[in-house]
C-alpha cells in the first residue's frame, strides 16, 4: 500500500508508483468523489469535446450538416460501393 502527504497548503504528494501506475502527469487534474464516512475515489479528468476547439483550421466557406453527411457517403461509396 502506498501512502501520500497532505501539506499545509492542502497539496497532496502522489507517491510515484501509483503516478506511474495510473499514468498521472504533471499538471493532471484529479476528481475526488466524496463516498460514505472518511473514504473518497480520484479519477483523471476527462476532457471536454469542447477542449478541441479551434483544433483544425478550416480556410473554407461554413460547410451545413447536409454538406458533411453528403461528403461523408460519396467517401464511402467510392471507397466501399455500399
Amino acid at each position: 500500500m502506498s501512502t501520500g502527504t497532505v501539506t499545509s497548503k492542502g497539496q497532496i504528494t502522489i507517491p510515484i508508483d501509483i503516478r506511474e501506475r495510473y499514468g498521472i502527469q504533471t499538471g493532471a487534474n484529479l476528481v475526488f468523489v466524496p463516498l460514505d464516512g472518511n473514504r473518497f475515489e480520484v479519477y483523471p479528468k476527462t476532457s471536454s469535446i469542447m477542449d478541441l476547439a479551434g483544433m483544425f483550421a478550416h480556410d473554407g466557406p461554413p460547410v451545413t450538416l447536409e454538406e458533411m453527411d453528403d461528403a461523408i457517403a460519396d467517401h464511402l461509396w467510392e471507397k466501399h460501393g455500399r
